[in-house]
Formats: C-alpha cells, sequence, structure tokens
C-alpha cells in the first residue's frame, strides 16, 4: 500500500473520529438539557425571577402564561416573597412582556409591591442581567429562575456567571407538549446552549 493512500486512510479515519465525538458532544449536551429541566426541587428563595416571552396584545401568550402561573403558585405556597418580571417590548411593539406580566400578577391577588419589573431586555442574558440590577436595589441575593424545563439548563448557567445565587424552577406544565415541538424547543435550546458557551451571549 502506497503511502498517499495510507495517509488518505488516516484522514478519513481522524475526521471521522472529529465527526463521532462533535455528535456524541451534542447528544450528551442535549440530553444534560432535558434532564436538567425536569429535575426540581423544593427551594424557598427571596424572588423568582420570571423570563420573558410572547405577548398578545395586553395578555401573556399561552408560553408567558404557564410561567407567570408557576411563579404566581411559587408565591403563594410562600416560596418566594417577591415577583420579578423581566422583557421589554417585542418585534411588534405590543406591550412591554413585563408590564403584561404583571398586570396579569396582581390580578390573580399577588401584591404589587411585591413586584418588580425591568422592561428593557429582549434576550434571555439581558433579562437576567436587568433583574439583578433591579434586585440589588432591594437587596435580594437568592433566587428562582421560572422558565419551560427545556429553557432552565442556559439560564441558570447565565445567571450564575453574573454571580447570581440561583436554582432552577421549572413550569410543571408547557405549551410545549408534542414531540415535534419539544424536539425543536430542545434543538434550538442546544444550539443556543453551544452558542453560549462560547460567546458568553
Amino acid at each position: 500500500m502506497s503511502i498517499h493512500k495510507i495517509k488518505k486512510q488516516w484522514l478519513v479515519l481522524v475526521v471521522l473520529a472529529f465527526i463521532s465525538a462533535l455528535l456524541l458532544a451534542i447528544a450528551s449536551t442535549a440530553l444534560s438539557i432535558y434532564s436538567y429541566g425536569n429535575n426540581s426541587h423544593n427551594i424557598k428563595a427571596e424572588a423568582a425571577i420570571v423570563l420573558g416571552a410572547a405577548v398578545w396584545g395586553e395578555e401573556p401568550s399561552p408560553v408567558f402564561r404557564e410561567r407567570i402561573n408557576h411563579a404566581i403558585n411559587l408565591y403563594k405556597r410562600g416560596n418566594i416573597s417577591k415577583i420579578i418580571f423581566t422583557g421589554g417590548v417585542g418585534e411588534s411593539n405590543e406591550h412591554a412582556e413585563a408590564i403584561v406580566g404583571k398586570r396579569y400578577a396582581m390580578a390573580q391577588q399577588v401584591k404589587a409591591t411585591d413586584i418588580l419589573t425591568e422592561t428593557e431586555s429582549r434576550t434571555t442574558h439581558q433579562n437576567l442581567k436587568n433583574a439583578l440590577v433591579v434586585a440589588s436595589a432591594y437587596k435580594l441575593t437568592k433566587f428562582l429562575i421560572v422558565s419551560d424545563p427545556l429553557h432552565l439548563k442556559r439560564a441558570v448557567l447565565m445567571a450564575r456567571d453574573l454571580g447570581m445565587d440561583t436554582y432552577p424552577s421549572p413550569t410543571p406544565s408547557t405549551r410545549y407538549r408534542s414531540v415535534r415541538s419539544q424536539m425543536e424547543f430542545l434543538v434550538r435550546e442546544t444550539y443556543f446552549y453551544f452558542v453560549y458557551l462560547m460567546f458568553k451571549i
């Protein structure tokens, strides 16, 4: 066998090994994202940070409503004493997500004095960074991050990188119910998880 053929075979093996390692890393990360969001602990904190989602006019979208309802339940059970709603105005120029969340929570008998908002963020990282500024003004230091299960591994990592004492609190129900919608969400979250690891955005 010629040296050229040997080199070619080795190159093929190296490429295959690289692709296999990459696929294994992606699969293991996706699995960890899935399992992380399905673990919930009965932890008490000073506040829940509700990550923003779309609003429909003056009403929260079904995804956002699930997050708000979960935060309200945590509040009424005594797991938290404050709720921090995050999210600004989306591309369709609807009402700020945080304000819609606040109004919804107040209609469910959450005291206005126990609700804090930030209305400038457009991304998960901005949600958390701005929430930290709001929380610091009230000397709040321990948080539950409220979002859909598949969103939480990335969100909690971001929060802890910001120096926040945070714990995941996944919504017990989600609007992503079908296998297809969950797979699409998982693929998207896996992609953005790697993007965050590489670029911290």
